[in-house]
């Protein structure tokens, strides 16, 4: 039988899951407020999986408790045209576009949902760029639970729209990202409220690594290297966190590169991981699902990354739009701008790897939900026609 309990990831100490514990109550001691999070803590498995093509028998929340909406794996496709294009005979697509709400913040939102189901809690509170809070109020919608999200109100409108529709109760936030954290924190510790803050909630990242657990199936075989947009570094912990399970479970001996993908203008990340420490930046890029300040999953995901050999790419603005357009015109997948920055940092360092690699690109939004960036990256009609003589075939 798997017995799962909770470890901090920086002094080791061990505590049972519980709705009241989210970071290590001794490691927090030391937590300045401009810096990541302290503390973060780990799902641990004691014991061994009944069966492993159950994604339910890895996880710390029964199958009964997730809300009754399609809980199938995302498609991890191939597409012809890219492949001709960019000359890898195994790049593959993980395409969670097609995620209930559009993203791959789903994977956080269900084990959070199901947690809170199971421990009788009925309110959660989250706070978002966008994609967690909109994904949150949907499974939140779907499992009948009441979901307070703080949401900058410089997010985009699609994803506010979003959340309104699902029913979820939408506080802007006059300032950004960090600002909507922290009140959102100060929010769920006065009432009866679940927090599903990315890192803060250790079950975010239970719930995202279950992208390495639908890779790993449907490849049959460990990627060679796999390219996950980074803004917190809470998909890139989950990622690890599958594969890692994975080879502890003794169905795999080795871990892929794990490329993080970070914008130019929101770094701080691939910055540590240079020169060996977080600094305090100011993010300013259009990928808004990747733009933090503060990551705060950051400490985690340095160690992660430095523990399996990772590697950083970082990429412009203008490359992720570019990256976008081609993906859409070249395969049909129409991402964000934070997912398309997978491909994005693909192309910037594809020459640098062996084309018979197998090679995952990790999808994570769909592009309607920021069409306002997308926008920047096209070209539109200038002209209406009245008739077919005004049109040029050419």
């Amino acid at each position: 039988m798997i017995h799962f309990f909770y470890r901090c990831s920086e002094c080791g100490r061990e505590y049972e899951i519980h709705p009241s514990r989210m970071v290590c109550p001794e490691c927090v001691k030391n937590q300045s407020p401009d810096e990541p999070l302290r503390g973060i803590l780990e799902v641990m498995l004691d014991g061994r999986v009944s069966n492993p093509e159950d994604p339910f028998a890895f996880l710390p929340v029964e199958k009964r408790y997730f809300p009754s909406v399609p809980l199938e794996s995302m498609p991890l496709w191939q597409s012809a045209r890219l492949t001709d294009k960019t000359g890898f005979t195994h790049l593959y697509l993980k395409d969670d576009t097609r995620q209930l709400t559009g993203s791959l913040k789903d994977r956080a939102s269900l084990m959070v949902a199901a947690f809170a189901r199971r421990e009788g809690i009925r309110e959660i509170t989250v706070a978002s760029t966008g994609n967690a809070g909109s994904s949150m109020a949907g499974i939140g919608a779907a499992a009948g639970l009441q979901i307070t999200l703080f949401l900058p109100k410089s997010a985009p409108k699609a994803k506010m729209i979003q959340a309104l529709q699902y029913g979820a109760r939408v506080i802007p936030v006059d300032g950004n990202y960090d600002r909507a954290f922290d009140l959102s924190l100060t929010y769920s510790q006065k009432g009866k409220t679940l927090s599903r803050n990315t890192a803060y909630n250790p079950l975010t990242i239970e719930g995202k690594k279950t992208v390495s657990l639908e890779i790993f199936r449907q490849l049959k075989d460990i990627p060679d290297m796999i390219f996950v947009p980074v803004g917190d570094g809470v998909i890139l912990s989950g990622v690890y966190k599958g594969f890692r399970d994975l080879k502890h479970q003794g169905l795999t001996n080795r871990i892929p590169h794990v490329v993080a993908v970070q914008a130019e203008g929101s770094d701080a990340i691939a910055q540590a991981l240079k020169k060996g420490s977080f600094t305090p930046i100011t993010a300013s890029t259009l990928a808004d699902s990747i733009s933090v300040d503060i990551p705060r999953n950051g400490y985690y995901a340095l160690k992660q990354l430095k523990e399996n050999d990772g590697s950083c790419v970082t990429v412009t603005d203008k490359e992720i739009l570019q990256a976008q357009k081609e993906l859409a015109s070249t395969s049909g997948l129409f991402a964000e701008p934070a997912a398309a920055a997978s491909y994005a940092g693909f192309l910037k360092i594809k020459q640098s790897i062996p084309k018979d690699k197998k090679v995952v690109l990790l999808i994570t939004g769909n592009g309607l939900k920021d069409t306002g960036s997308a926008q920047k990256g096209i070209l539109f009609p200038n002209q209406a026609i009245s008739s077919l003589e005004a049109l040029d075939h050419d």
